[in-house]
């Protein structure tokens, strides 16, 4: 690992609960001198010595003021998340109380920390690696069962256990060019060759197997779906009827919705986000220009499309546009309004292989399930999935790149040029686990924690 390591080390404090009122409110410290800060801002209802991963009682003090009545707990190096000594106090929920115990530590010689900086010690200490780290992160933002599975994984080792077997393999790699390199009159460079290239190629495939950009960003922010359609087929409607709420405001008016309206509901463990657009048509109003240009852009972000048709009409220009635009699209064609005389059916729909045809009625909630349950679908990510992380999985995709490069090289130019790329691709994949890091990595991976963990 490059970045620094720390010999002589601050200790630091820091409110590891969130800001409000609560039942429990817990400052944390960490270091050296963590046991010292506890002794002098905590008094023990019974004298004696705080025995170490032991919970006690008694009263958060500055000097012979009483702050609060609270419980203390001091956990010795190394079994503790930081593997330095940690001691907490468990104080009554509410700003005030834990906010004037902070500020009683760092007057008794603790720094305060910086966001990530308990869960970067952990990792400088070699508790866990880089991967694990941002999994503590994924598991605190979690909000579905999907997203926290995943993390959990990552937490377990799952993306670690991963990179390290193919770091493994990278390493013999490497291996045999040395030889080839160090023994050229015992190893013919066209031998090596014949080994190096097969396999450097079936390690990228399999890299690149464990790499799925659109899972990875669906587990870290939700499925983004985009309502599409003419102005008054019943998106607005749609929209409230998925999310159980008058989200969006629901005229026989055309064109009430003019900008976008927006609402998650959580289906199968998976977060889904809605949007509701404007409706798509020509208009000459400069208004519904805006919220028609809004609408394509919501279009081209989305990760699905809800082409949303009103089956008591027949299909127009507007129409047709709408279903070309498709063309390409990860997309659903849903035919609203089953509770009016069907007009529109699946058979006057141009042939669009990759997108269902979904009927359903806003004002029906059964008829919805076939499509909550294609939401659900379309949200899903395999649990078998090795990296989940977009940092992760264009490093990744770099160490894939670098082995095929090498293949290439020592298929057109030489097996010790190709060292080059091998060393590459070992370094992309350290990146993911931290054994090869810059600072200036750290700094932005744990710069998104908050303070206090």
């Amino acid at each position: 690992m490059t970045t620094t390591t720390i010999a002589t080390i601050a200790t630091i404090a820091a409110i590891a609960t969130a800001p409000g009122q609560g039942g429990v409110a817990i400052v944390r410290l960490s270091g050296p001198e963590a046991a010292r800060i506890l002794t002098e801002v905590f008094r023990p209802a019974k004298q004696g010595a705080l025995t170490s991963h032991m919970l006690t009682y008694g009263h958060a003090v500055d000097g012979s003021r009483i702050i609060d009545e609270c419980m203390a707990v001091l956990m010795r190096a190394p079994r503790s998340y930081t593997r330095e000594d940690v001691a907490e106090l468990q104080l009554h929920g509410g700003g005030y109380i834990a906010q004037q115990v902070l500020q009683l530590c760092l007057a008794h010689g603790a720094a305060l920390a910086a966001p990530g900086e308990f869960t970067r010690r952990a990792f400088l200490n070699g508790r866990i690696d880089l991967s694990q780290a941002e999994a503590v992160m994924s598991l605190i933002a979690a909000q579905g069962a999907q997203s926290h599975r995943a993390a959990m994984r990552q937490l377990q080792g799952g993306a670690s256990s991963f990179i390290r077997k193919a770091a493994d393999e990278l390493y013999e790699l490497q291996a045999g060019v040395a030889a080839c390199i160090d023994y050229p009159e015992e190893i013919d460079e066209a031998e090596a060759a014949s080994d190096l290239i097969p396999r450097a190629e079936a390690l990228a495939a399999r890299i690149d197997s464990a790499c799925d950009e659109r899972a990875a960003r669906i587990l870290q922010s939700g499925l983004r779906v985009a309502l599409c359609g003419q102005p008054n087929v019943g998106k607005s409607s749609l929209l409230n009827a998925l999310l159980g709420e008058e989200r969006a405001i629901v005229t026989p008016i055309p064109g009430t919705t003019r900008d976008m309206v927006q609402g998650d509901l959580t289906l199968g463990g998976s977060i889904i986000h809605l949007t509701d657009t404007a409706g798509l048509h020509a208009t000459d109003d400069p208004v519904e220009q805006l919220g028609v240009a809004r609408a394509r852009r919501a279009m081209e972000e989305a990760d699905l499309v809800l082409a949303v048709f009103d089956q008591s009409r027949p299909l127009d220009a507007d129409d047709r546009a709408l279903l070309h635009d498709l063309q390409g699209r990860n997309a659903a064609i849903v035919l609203n309004k089953a509770d009016l005389s069907p007009v529109l059916t699946a058979a006057d729909l141009p042939a669009l292989p990759a997108a269902p045809v979904l009927t359903v009625s806003a004002a029906d909630e059964a008829s919805l399930a076939p499509l909550k349950a294609y939401l659900a679908e379309q949200a899903a990510v395999s649990d078998t999935l090795a990296l989940t992380q977009p940092r992760h999985v264009e490093a990744a995709r770099r160490a894939a790149r670098h082995l095929r490069q090498a293949a290439d090289t020592a298929r057109t130019l030489s097996v010790d040029m190709a060292s080059i790329d091998l060393q590459a691709a070992q370094l992309a994949l350290a990146e993911i686990t931290g054994d090869e890091v810059e600072e200036r990595l750290l700094d932005r991976v744990f710069g998104m924690f908050c303070v206090g963990k």
